[in-house]
Order: C-alpha cells, then structure tokens, then sequence
C-alpha cells in the first residue's frame, strides 16, 4: 500500500491548503470543476444564442463524410449530454434553425451553409474561452490532470464489474 492510498480522506474543504490535497474528496472538485467551467461555456454560448449539445451536434455532422444518420449522432453524443433528449432536440433546434439539413424523413443529416457560418462563429468563441479556461495551465500540466481523472474512471469502472 502506498502512502496515497493510506491517507483518511478529508471531508471537502474550499480552503484546502496544498499539503491538505490529498486527502481531498475527487468527486467534490471534480464537481467544482465541472460546474466552473460548464457554467463558464454555457453563459458565454447563451449569449451567442447557441447551447453546447448544438455546438456538439453541429461538429459531429460536419466531420462526417457525407450524411450522417440522426441515430449515429444520437449515439456518439449521448454520454456528453446531461440528459438523453439534449442531443434529440439540438438536432430538431438545427434543423429548425436552417443550420442541418435533413433527408429521408429526417434520418440523415449534413450541416448547411448557414450551419458552416455559424460553426465558424462559435468556433472563435470556442477558442477564446478555451483560452481562458487554461490561463497558467501548460499543456503538460493539462495532459497529466487529464491521465489522472481519465484513470481514476477506469478504476472506478472496474471496481463495478
């Protein structure tokens, strides 16, 4: 047993100094986390009248080689969104906007001209606040945080098998 995993886990502190971090509780600043940056995107996307389960439908038709079936980007996107109709009614939101285009009773999907305009907007906004989500965050630093809660699920996962 290493010493990390020999540490009592502390309940949540907001103060926590960065000796105390270790005995913090992931999921309480995953949490923190998720709810910052979440928040931060969809407030700046409200502003430009988009959501983010449009931004993600509308990237996930556009990299598709030709029409890209409704239930695909169904599938693809359903463990992103927060619930299982955010993506069904970014897709009907698209369409309805003139941003997809649809054929066959509404089963395929391609994104339209004014769906590429928009892309290109959001795409600027979507930088921007990219950049300000990792103001002091190397890549090197980014990529480890990343390792480590990508493991942290595949350890939790496997604990459930």
């Amino acid at each position: 047993m290493t010493t990390q995993t020999r540490r009592i886990a502390a309940p949540a502190d907001p103060a926590a100094t960065d000796e105390m971090l270790p005995s913090q509780p992931i999921g309480y600043w995953s949490g923190v986390a998720h709810r910052a940056v979440i928040g931060h995107i969809r407030d700046a996307m409200a502003r430009v009248d988009v959501t983010q389960p449009q931004w993600w439908t509308l990237n996930r038709v556009q990299r598709a080689d030709g029409p890209l079936p409704r239930e695909t980007v169904l599938a693809d996107l359903a463990e992103s969104a927060d619930t299982p109709h955010d993506v069904p009614r970014a897709v009907d939101q698209l369409i309805h906007r003139g941003w997809l285009d649809s054929y066959g009773n509404g089963e395929l999907l391609t994104v339209s001209d004014t769906g590429r305009e928009a892309i290109e907007r959001i795409r600027e906004l979507v930088t921007a606040l990219r950049k300000e989500i990792h103001e002091g965050i190397t890549d090197e630093e980014y990529v480890a945080a990343l390792r480590v809660l990508r493991r942290m699920a595949d350890n939790v996962r496997a604990a459930a098998r």
